[in-house]
């Protein structure tokens, strides 16, 4: 019987050690394939830009326990690295798709930004069932993800929805499933269902053109008691707990139609 293709992709590079402990967790579940950007893709959203080439170079790479897994390293950002998958990278549809493990959390209205999460709306795009996962860092460490970084969280978290996501046809409109692991949280920890905080979670900041630089850089909220009790930014911040948000491709808003068409069509 043939094994579930399993595609693996991220924004952090294909040499992101996140992205390889992603390979890891999910590598006992079928065969593994590696698609992922030549660098650095952070904040990327789904975006597609025409000043990539698409090229791309493959690599065999042997991972914990000693299987070797195909990798391709490709000039593009994490969605399109997706559509290069699926048009000329893999031999047959794949089971799941696996994004990360990022470099930081991926919360809130923010998540469009996210590369890790666009590749994930990518491959759903596709009608490939997606997975996004992120574990806490500082933002110091969003790009780089710091030094010794534990992943067995991660992992382990990886590996459970994954398994569960192979086993079991998500429900109509779950697109994705976003997962997002505090900094503190061992394979004990326990996880709840959470939707995205309507609250800004990453605050803009002025850009410091006194030091010659034009781009806004960011902060993380205080206070995330601010956000609502049954969001990922309260479960991530406050109860310290690994937040599990379905997502889906369809972003039509939930308002009463009849409420709208009154408001547009209505004598001014």
């Amino acid at each position: 019987m043939e094994k579930p293709l399993i595609v693996v992709t991220n924004d952090d590079g294909v040499e992101s050690e996140g992205l390889w402990a992603a390979v890891e967790a999910v590598a006992p579940f079928g065969e593994v394939l590696v698609v992922a950007p030549d660098r650095q893709w952070s904040a990327a959203g789904r975006s597609m830009p025409r000043t990539v080439t698409g090229e791309w170079t493959a690599q065999q790479r042997e991972i914990y326990g000693g299987q070797v897994v195909r990798a391709y390293s490709v000039d593009a950002t994490p969605a399109l690295c997706v559509v290069h998958a699926m048009l000329e990278l893999i031999p047959r549809q794949p089971a799941l798709l696996v994004a990360g493990i990022n470099f930081g959390e991926n919360v809130s209205t923010e998540i469009t930004i996210s590369g890790t999460v666009g590749a994930a709306l990518e491959a759903a795009a596709f009608g490939v069932p997606a997975l996004a996962v992120s574990l806490e860092m500082t933002v110091a460490e969003h790009l780089t993800g710091g030094e010794a970084k534990d992943y067995t969280a991660a992992q382990h978290f990886t590996a459970l929805f994954a398994r569960r996501m192979l086993d079991r046809a998500m429900p109509y409109d779950v697109s994705v499933l976003n997962v997002n692991v505090p900094d503190t949280a061992t394979p004990e920890t326990a996880w709840r269902l959470t939707r995205l905080s309507r609250q800004r979670y990453f605050l803009p900041l002025e850009p410091d053109r006194k030091n010659g630089s034009g781009r806004p850089g960011y902060t993380v909220r205080a206070d995330p008691h601010l956000g609502e009790p049954d969001s990922d930014v309260w479960a991530l911040r406050v109860a310290r707990m690994v937040s599990v948000t379905p997502l889906s491709l369809d972003m039509t808003s939930r308002a009463d139609f009849g409420e709208v068409e009154e408001q547009l069509r209505g004598e001014w």
